[in-house]
């Protein structure tokens, strides 16, 4: 009976996921064109022309995943750490509240930066009217606006899973460690930030892997200087019709973010911090 109830959920992910999935890696191994058709003939000299061809565009992608993933922890850890704590009765209105811009579509918010960042827009408009910049500064086609870019459209993705592990927190835990002299920074290091781990963990996995393959962000705010593996696989599929290129790049993607995902699991996983606290 719990096989024929699972049952479902193993179609769909067969269907939506590992099917998809295994074209993507076929496709990675064929030769051929859209017009002539395609051959499996197994050959990964795709992969290494993907690999030598686009080393940089994947070096900058995972740059401006770590550095929008840090300062997305930066703002929401605080503002997680407020609602669960200090919310009362409002919590929801606050969730809410946070989570409303996000209900408008992600290319309008992202065109609204655009707009917010001009070098005469609403922000540095007024700065340089004041004397407050030179009026050769700018801040669009520049790496920081496009990390900018992904940090706002990831806030609430980090928000979320902060909030629900914060808010899990046995209080008599906290109370337990001011009563034995513990002051706010050992008690926030030692009992808050361990029993946190598993909400900051989760938020880095939906933050760091989409921020990663992003190319929304760095088309609209960004520039020649800031292209991203995901604005390239964009072009590949759509613009040069390279499919096996394309899905080389893809996979590559994907297995890079496994080995990170890994790695920061055994280097800042819940486990070490729990350790650590310990």
């Amino acid at each position: 009976m719990p096989y024929l109830l699972n049952l479902p959920s193993w179609i769909f992910l067969m269907v939506f996921f590992v099917i998809p999935l295994a074209s993507v890696l076929a496709l990675s191994v064929a030769t051929g064109n859209p017009e002539i058709g395609y051959q499996y003939t197994g050959h990964v000299h795709e992969f290494v022309t993907a690999i030598s061809t686009y080393q940089t565009q994947l070096i900058r992608s995972f740059w401006y995943g770590i550095a929008s993933t840090v300062i997305t922890l930066a703002i929401s850890y605080p503002v997680a750490y407020w609602i669960a704590f200090y919310g009362g009765r409002n919590k929801s209105t606050y969730l809410f509240l946070m989570l409303l811009p996000f209900f408008v579509s992600f290319i309008i918010r992202t065109l609204a930066w655009e707009f917010i960042l001009a070098d005469q827009g609403l922000v540095l408009g007024h700065l340089k009217a004041w004397g407050m910049l030179p009026q050769s500064f700018h801040i669009l086609s520049t790496s920081w606006a496009v990390i900018w870019g992904l940090t706002y459209n990831s806030l609430p993705y980090y928000v979320l899973p902060l909030y629900v592990a914060i808010e899990r927190i046995d209080r008599r835990v906290v109370r337990a460690a001011n009563d034995l002299y513990a002051d706010t920074r050992h008690t926030f290091l030692r009992v808050i930030l361990p029993l946190s781990a598993p909400g900051i963990f989760a938020g880095f996995l939906l933050v760091f892997v989409t921020n990663v393959g992003d190319y929304v962000n760095q088309q609209v705010l960004g520039g020649t200087g800031t292209y991203m593996i995901g604005s390239v696989i964009q072009d590949s599929f759509f613009t040069n019709q390279d499919y096996p290129m394309a899905s080389a790049l893809s996979s590559v993607l994907m297995l890079l973010l496994l080995v990170a995902i890994y790695l920061y699991a055994r280097t800042f996983g819940t486990d070490t911090i729990q350790e650590y606290s310990a």
